[in-house]
């Protein structure tokens, strides 16, 4: 990638009013929720300080932690394979696919492997090296799926088709799944549910990523809204996770602290709607993890190794003034905006140093990043071409001569403060004469300005002397004022200021409302009667349960039939949660031999009974629960997703209903 090449897409980027449109409208709800979700974690300073802790702890003894994950996971009965890079990776899939991988010969049919989102698979372009085994592979998050039919890369790591509107969807689906066009969101939604379903139920294989190891149980953990990554690693017979080697946390505990930071800081979501934690394969099922180097290795060893402890969250694009003017396909990596910037040059190749450009250095990423990784610092080792992918003796890419003389005199000046200021004085000047034919100017060579921003106006004065006007304002202050001040009361600290404490019972009820949950309070002894209401009020009589739940002879008079086994086409499922969690409105599920993850997975509605004295505070109160389980996700809410223009669509692939009946 050449830098002319990288500057030519910027220019088409920002000529493109569309695109412009929606990454405002991604970057405005993003920074926004991200910033209300927080708004619930008064401590969150704290906690991104230790999650850097933890991540570091990860990243500098990560032997160690890799072969204490691997040991437990095939105790637990997994298959841990590692792959040194991209080639390994791919052949270790052919290897576990055996002859089903070979080319299909006459109406046999191709081996149909469903796929969750994972920028791993991304990085080491597997869908290309499926299908050229002639292997059918489906992306099955609708975000990925859109841009799967448009041939196309992701443009964010959270929201693939972000760059789309309704207009452009709409299209898609008519011309390549031959609907009725529409531009109506929940019917593009629906239109893919229906053909998704039947690719989830027969798909020989499913492939997912990873978003967190955990080394003391040897479990992997699992972050999704819409239901098909809990489809991908829980109905085929085969499941192939795929972990970057650096995404390992040491225990629960830690795990428990990164989810408290991860959906805030991806989605504005307290917890997202499915947060999957796997220990052992299912029954019938055969399940591997592939741990990938990919240069992560030798990147571990460079100055760019703080960039390890990235939990692919995208705050840092969507904070970046950069990313939202340009986009992700600008970038032309699988990994964009300002960790993209150091992540490609460090995996990919000194031709991704010039990305390390596109950057105000304005600080925004690492104000932005849940585990306080220095963005701007990384940046600027990689402008200095300190990537582990380039040989030192041979620096051609990065900065070019001008802007490294231009640095070294800025270097110099700076050292001396009456120098400097008198510097700021000069390019004021400079700025004032030149900013009427700002629109005549390009410096692209130096600083790309001209093509799209105006030269900065004359500032009448210099941020010190501004900084110092301030100051002298403050100072004057009167003792009477600030006796004043002092004297009102803190109502922080006043009894009086603070709101009474929710309880726990009634924190949850507001929570799962929140996210358009439903909680129904009744008497235990009515439990079979209300659900046998709901059910006539649905017009449903036929319910996938889970035993010893409900009066089953009570079922049967009221002309409801009961299942125990999985059937795609009963509309409500029933089970027991193990828990609930007072501050997200979640429930926790757990399988360990039977059908009920499906029942609260295939279902159109779910339906889930906890008990009052089974509300536990938070995440962080009943993570280990967990621990004994073969497989375990809490549930915030009916599936969902915003992968079309944001917006918030409820019932993707899992149940579009969540009901707790809730007995004491």
């Amino acid at each position: 990638m050449s830098e002319t090449d990288f500057r030519a897409r910027i220019r088409k980027s920002l000529a493109n009013e569309t695109l412009q449109t929606a990454l405002d409208a991604n970057a405005e709800r993003r920074t926004n929720g991200r910033a209300t979700a927080f708004e619930s974690l008064p401590d969150w300073r704290e906690r991104r300080q230790r999650a850097h802790a933890v991540r570091a702890d990860a990243i500098e003894n990560l032997e160690g932690y890799l072969e204490q994950f691997t040991s437990n996971a095939e105790q637990n009965g997994i298959i841990i394979h590692r792959a040194e890079n991209a080639n390994e990776a791919i052949n270790i899939i052919f290897d576990i696919v055996g002859e089903k991988a070979l080319v299909p010969e006459g109406n046999a049919s191709p081996l149909l492997i469903a796929k969750s989102k994972s920028m791993v698979t991304e990085e080491i372009n597997l869908n290309h090296a499926l299908e050229a085994k002639g292997m059918r592979v489906v992306e099955t998050d609708l975000g990925e799926y859109i841009i799967q039919l448009r041939n196309e890369r992701p443009s964010h790591i959270i929201t693939p088709a972000v760059h789309l509107r309704r207009t452009d969807v709409g299209q898609l689906f008519h011309e390549k799944l031959g609907v009725p066009y529409t531009e109506d969101i929940p019917t593009m939604t629906n239109t893919a549910r229906k053909i998704l379903r039947d690719v989830f139920l027969t798909a020989d294989v499913g492939i997912s990523g990873v978003n967190f190891g955990v080394a003391e149980t040897g479990g992997i953990c699992l972050v999704t809204n819409e239901g098909n990554g809990r489809m991908v690693t829980s109905l085929p017979p085969i499941h192939i996770a795929l972990m970057g080697m650096e995404r390992l946390v040491r225990n629960l505990d830690d795990l428990a602290l990164m989810l408290s930071l991860l959906p805030r800081s991806a989605t504005g979501q307290k917890l997202s709607v499915y947060t999957q934690i796997i220990h052992r394969p299912l029954p019938h099922q055969q399940r591997h993890v592939i741990i990938i180097d990919n240069g992560r290795t030798k990147l571990r060893s460079s100055p760019l190794n703080e960039s390890l402890l990235c939990i692919r969250c995208g705050a840092c694009m969507n904070a970046c003034p950069v990313f939202r003017e340009i986009g992700g396909h600008a970038y032309n990596s699988v990994y964009p905006g300002p960790i993209g910037s150091v992540i490609s040059a460090g995996l990919f190749g000194s031709e991704f140093v010039p990305l390390a450009q596109a950057s105000s250095l304005c600080g925004a990423c690492k104000d932005a990043c849940p585990v306080d990784i220095d963005l701007p610092k990384l940046l600027t080792r990689v402008r200095a071409e300190q990537s582990p992918t380039i040989d030192l003796r041979s620096k051609t890419n990065g900065l070019s001569i001008l802007s490294r003389i231009f640095l070294k005199t800025y270097a110099r000046i700076a050292t001396y403060p009456r120098l400097f200021a008198f510097s700021q004085k000069f390019a004021s000047l400079g700025t004032y004469l030149l900013s009427p034919f700002s629109e005549y100017i390009h410096l692209p060579a130096f600083t790309g300005w001209g093509y799209s921003k105006d030269l900065p106006r004359f500032a009448r004065r210099t941020f010190r002397e501004q900084f110092n006007r301030e100051a002298s304002k403050d100072i004057m202050i009167t003792k009477e004022e600030k006796k004043e001040a002092l004297s009102q009361p803190d109502v922080f600290s006043s009894p009086k200021g603070l709101s009474v404490q929710i309880e726990k019972i009634g924190q949850f009820v507001e929570e799962l409302t929140k996210v358009s949950g439903q909680v129904i309070h009744i008497a235990e002894n009515d439990l079979t009667i209300k659900v046998i209401e709901f059910l006539e009020s649905k017009g449903v009589n036929q319910i996938h349960l889970e035993p010893n739940i409900l009066d089953e002879d009570e079922l049967q008079l009221a002309g409801i039939t009961v299942s125990h086994e999985r059937n795609v086409s009963i509309r409500v499922g029933v089970t027991k949660a193990i828990c609930g969690l007072a501050d997200t409105g979640s429930i926790l599920e757990a399988n360990d031999g039977g059908d009920k993850l499906y029942a609260s997975l295939l279902p159109e509605i779910h339906l889930a009974v906890l008990k009052e004295s089974d509300i536990y505070p938070s995440l962080e109160n009943a993570i280990n629960l967990t621990k004994e389980s073969k497989s375990a996700v809490f549930i915030t809410g009916p599936s969902r997703t915003g992968d079309i223009e944001m917006s918030h669509t409820i019932g993707v692939h899992g149940p579009g209903e969540v009901v707790v009946f809730l007995v004491p």
